[in-house]
């Protein structure tokens, strides 16, 4: 149940994240006022974002970590967070942003992901 929930709260991090450091990039484009706010206030928004990523993401590596009676060690933890992202990143920027192609490229990419976690989970 630990290892469910560690991914389902990564998860929820990623979407923020994903917001967190690209959507003023998408907002630049399609709001009037967002265009118009400066870098440093760009970067407040962005951390704004960002604080609701970290309570997802510190909970999720606390429940998930072995030493605390989770099913992962730092490795496993570090490359499922990494696939959540790229994953969830995909996701919004292909259906909510819809700024970027995917690519055979990117999906030949994704495999050599899949075969990461292989590896790191493998005994």
């Amino acid at each position: 149940m630990k290892g469910i929930s560690t991914v389902l709260l990564l998860i929820c991090s990623n979407v923020f994240m994903t917001f967190a450091w690209y959507s003023h990039l998408r907002l630049q484009q399609t709001t009037t006022w967002f265009s118009k706010l400066s870098l440093p206030m760009v970067i407040l928004f962005s951390w704004g974002i960002a604080l609701i990523e970290y309570s997802f993401m510190v909970p999720a590596n606390r429940i998930g970590y072995i030493d605390n009676g989770g099913p992962f060690n730092l490795w496993q933890l570090k490359v499922i967070q990494e696939f959540v992202s790229l994953t969830v990143f995909t996701l919004i920027t292909v259906y909510v942003f819809k700024s970027e192609t995917l690519t055979v490229n990117h999906l030949i990419g994704f495999c050599f992901l899949v075969l990461a976690v292989y590896f790191i989970f493998k005994k």
